[in-house]
């Protein structure tokens, strides 16, 4: 199953790091649309991400919730029919959130920098240095602690849970 390591933290704006962003990628800005439904899942966690009508992915994963770097594996899956896709499985499982956002991607070598403008959140970044098989987490671990340094980004930033999680939270 493929892995990476993740961070997520909150910002004050994407405006004020997004220079910071751009300076230190490899390529990007990527600017995408994305309306992800979560899926009662007692494994982990089973979401569809629909970029439009026609284009979408069905994503699994499974990750800790912790403040700092933490390992994910994932499987992600393609689909063209996001809409009868989310219907099926609602109908099987039951929606447990949703969450609509736009994200501006980079790329720095391996690690996808997510700039993210989350509806009813605010402003985040997400790191996920992605690893190779049989690769060691405490390289990708090193790897997210350098990129945090580059960025400015503080450990009081960094939070634990999924943006579904701290939207459940607000209500």
């Amino acid at each position: 199953m493929p892995r990476n390591i993740e961070i997520k933290a909150r910002l004050a704006s994407i405006e004020d790091i997004t220079p910071k962003a751009a300076s230190i990628a490899t390529s990007g800005p990527m600017l995408i649309a994305q309306d992800d439904t979560f899926f009662h899942c007692p494994n982990g966690r089973l979401k569809l991400r629909s970029f439009s009508p026609e284009q979408g992915e069905l994503i699994f994963y499974q990750r800790a919730n912790q403040q700092g770097p933490k390992e994910s594996f994932y499987v992600r899956s393609p689909t063209n029919t996001p809409d009868s896709l989310r219907e099926a499985l609602t109908l099987a499982y039951g929606q447990s959130g949703r969450v609509i956002k736009q994200r501006t991607l980079y790329l720095a070598g391996r690690t996808r920098i997510h700039l993210d403008r989350v509806q009813g959140l605010g402003d985040f970044l997400e790191l996920e240095v992605v690893l190779a098989e049989n690769e060691s987490s405490e390289n990708g671990t090193r790897e997210a602690h350098t990129l945090m340094a580059q960025l400015g980004i503080e450990a009081s930033q960094l939070i634990e849970t999924a943006y579904v999680d701290l939207l459940k939270t607000r209500t």
